[in-house]
């Protein structure tokens, strides 16, 4: 089998990281203070990643779609991303729930953990929805950052920059609650 592939692109926020293999997209890394820092995160999601060749990001291959279209929502377009297979080996059935249900969130749109919970029938789990989407390998891809604490606070956000990349993502795809929190409440 062979081994995952990535590669560096550029986006409106930055810098970002993919990898993926022959089954789906992988990991994604959201841009770091710099293209090597991204690297490096996205190689400790996908060890023993290789860069990917010119002709697998061209624009008629799966990854170069997926690559148009990740940098097409940020620059504010709404492309579906649920076209793109995902490669969850080793990642439990659980978070794979937590992860399908956030990804039938539409760009410009939001949930609450609470909702996700719910929606996996699983009422009092909302901590646990918080603690899957915490551990995404996909953000954007699996859009965590469309995902409210109650009452339409940020909750957490583990990529570089929390929250306030969190509102940005969500500022991109005009998806800000009405009324907004202080972001740093608790």
């Amino acid at each position: 089998m062979p081994e995952p592939r990535y590669c560096l692109f550029d986006t409106a926020i930055g810098r970002c990281g993919l990898a993926w293999s022959d089954a789906g997209l992988r990991a994604l890394a959201l841009p770091e203070a710099s293209a090597g820092e991204t690297l490096r995160v996205l190689l400790r999601a996908c060890p023993g990643a290789e860069a990917a060749l010119p002709e697998e990001l061209a624009s008629d291959t799966w990854v170069g779609v997926a690559v148009a279209q990740i940098t097409a929502l940020l620059d504010g377009e709404k492309p579906s991303l649920l076209q793109f297979p995902l490669d969850l080996e080793g990642i439990g059935p659980f978070y794979r729930r937590v992860y399908d249900e956030a990804r039938r969130i539409p760009p410009g749109q939001t949930k609450s953990y609470g909702e996700i919970a719910r929606a996996l029938g699983q009422p009092g789990a909302s901590r646990a929805v918080g603690q899957a989407l915490g551990r995404n390998p996909l953000p954007i891809v699996v859009p965590c950052h469309r995902v409210l604490a109650a009452g339409g606070r940020p909750g957490g956000f583990s990529a570089p920059g929390g929250i306030i990349t969190k509102w940005r993502l969500l500022e991109i795809e005009g998806a800000l609650p009405d009324e907004q929190p202080d972001l740093f409440s608790s």
